[in-house]
């Protein structure tokens, strides 16, 4: 999971891939200001849909919490806190017994989760709702062992500026240092894994990560992981120099499109499929709606312009 920390305090977690519910929060923040930064999850919503980059990033839209994310939020929240332990306490029932204090932690620091279960007086939904968290931390020792992980950064926040300037920025779950001094970056996902045909796109967050490792530590990650929990899926992927290079090119290819939008206002909708998830169509020209006031400086737009985020996800 990554947390978005662009332009403003406000929580979000990042957009869900294909085969998952998309899991967005966003909380209003201070007054719009041009993007200083760039994260997997705001460079995705850009490549899936110009304006909806534009309704999070620069308009800072709010958007309703959603069970998906929350209990997405929740599970992640239980597997970092698990590591807390001894080797030998982290089982499936110390896993489960954390749920209930880490829900109440994360109603305590985003009171607007609460909403979710406002129309649930008996407690019938929650319980269900909790029901399908602990199974998903149960799945996940199926899938790795947390007796023989010790891992050397959890809800790691990594920043590299790039020579261009660009600030590249974003929260890794989890990173394993072998006593070789292999790494290892892990991502925990509480949806389902792709089909292949979209394991591309799935591995473009690891591939952001690995590059800002790279920057800052000069060193290549050995694995990139991706745990899907709804599946009982592992996605792995070993990068070599080359596949950061093409990451790096293409986030800067990226970076200068959006740059352009934010100078013109130039902002455009794309509809797909995820368009029924979408908080914003009622401001999307797409469902009749007119996006908010552009709230920063425009220039003219320049001629000849391609069509915009149309660029594949490696």
């Amino acid at each position: 999971m990554e947390t978005s920390t662009e332009g403003a305090t406000r929580p979000d977690i990042s957009p869900a891939g294909p085969g998952e519910a998309p899991d967005t929060v966003v909380v209003a923040g201070p007054p719009a200001a041009p993007p200083a930064s760039l994260s997997p999850s705001r460079a995705s919503d850009f490549m899936q849909c110009p304006l909806l980059y534009r309704f999070r990033v620069i308009d800072r839209l709010p958007e309703k919490p959603s069970e998906a994310a929350t209990r997405g939020t929740l599970v992640h929240a239980v597997l970092e806190r698990l590591f807390d332990a001894p080797a030998g306490d982290r089982t499936v029932p110390r896993a489960k017994s954390l749920i209930p204090g880490q829900w109440d932690r994360l109603r305590e620091s985003r009171p607007e989760v609460a909403e979710l279960f406002a129309d649930d007086p008996e407690g019938e939904r929650l319980a269900r709702w909790l029901t399908e968290a602990e199974a998903l931390v149960e799945r996940w020792f199926s899938l790795e062992d947390p007796s023989r992980l010790e891992p050397a950064e959890r809800e790691l926040f990594v920043e590299a500026e790039l020579d261009s300037g660009l600030r590249l920025r974003g929260i890794i779950d989890r990173v394993d240092v072998a006593p070789t001094g292999e790494v290892r970056i892990v991502d925990y996902k509480t949806g389902k894994a792709p089909r292949p045909e979209y394991a591309e796109g799935a591995l473009f967050q690891m591939k952001f990560y690995a590059l800002v490792v790279w920057r800052l530590k000069k060193v290549v990650p050995r694995r990139l992981q991706l745990v899907y929990l709804g599946s009982g899926d592992v996605l792995t992927y070993d990068p070599v120099l080359a596949d950061l290079e093409r990451v790096e090119r293409k986030l800067l290819a990226l970076w200068e499109a959006i740059r352009r939008a934010t100078e013109t206002g130039d902002w455009r909708p794309r509809p797909t499929k995820l368009c029924g998830w979408c908080d914003h169509q009622a401001h999307c020209p797409e469902f009749g709606g007119t996006p908010p006031p552009y709230p920063l400086p425009l220039r003219a737009p320049e001629s000849g312009g391609g069509e915009q985020g149309r660029m594949g996800p490696d």
